[in-house]
């Protein structure tokens, strides 16, 4: 009988062995920064109705992909509601936002049917991806040793590309400002070339990303 996984996450077995190596590769992501996200295709509930959805037909669009633990739960709810509150934002941005968990398709269905007052979440405004498999939430590197997703965020270019991510605990819930802070950089970046400093906000000053293009704005900045 194989060894259970120590608190690693590895197998006590002996290297090489074939329990060992499928250990390896279920802690062994696949999205990374700077690497093209990993493509799927997963039913959803977009507006009401079950659809399949594909990461790779965004393409030409930003891509904001959020997982969350569980449906039903504490902190899920607030975070689902406040992204999809902001969607017409990100709509503005070229950006899409999807959001998944391992619950199925019924019951993401079941709790935008139950009232926000109860811990509903009420109608959403983008699609709630159903990763019964969890083979998204595994490939995505978020899926933790209790089987459920933790609150990975991953902002993906019009190219595919993963450009940022987020990974918090279970009791963390994230800012739904910050990942619209993110979009804006990296379309700042995109369009000027230029990079973005601590805190950067739509407005404020960035700088071209060499010695001689950066003076002025560490001039600016060393006087602060």
């Amino acid at each position: 009988m194989p060894s259970p996984p120590s608190e690693s996450g590895r197998s006590a077995e002996p290297a090489g062995s074939s329990a060992r190596n499928k250990q390896d590769a279920y802690h062994s992501p696949r999205a990374q920064v700077g690497q093209p996200a990993p493509d799927f295709t997963a039913t959803a509930v977009v507006n009401g109705q079950f659809e399949q959805v594909q990461l790779s037909n965004y393409r030409g669009k930003n891509v904001v992909l959020f997982f969350w633990p569980l449906d039903f739960t504490f902190v899920c709810p607030t975070e689902i509601v406040a992204f999809g509150e902001a969607a017409t934002k990100f709509a503005e941005r070229n950006t899409v936002v999807l959001g998944a968990s391992i619950d199925s398709q019924f019951t993401h269905l079941a709790w935008q049917k139950t009232p926000r007052s109860e811990g509903g979440l009420g109608k959403v405004g983008f699609p709630m991806i159903a990763d019964l498999t969890k083979e998204i939430s595994r490939t995505y590197g978020v899926l933790n040793e209790g089987g459920v997703a933790l609150r990975g965020l991953f902002l993906i270019d019009g190219k595919g590309v993963v450009r940022h991510m987020l990974v918090n605990d279970l009791p963390l819930g994230r800012s739904v400002d910050e990942a619209l802070r993110m979009v804006d950089a990296l379309m700042h970046f995109e369009k000027h070339g230029e990079v973005c400093p601590a805190n950067w906000k739509p407005g404020a000053k960035a700088m071209k990303p060499d010695p001689q293009g950066s003076k002025s704005f560490f001039q600016e900045w060393g006087r602060a």
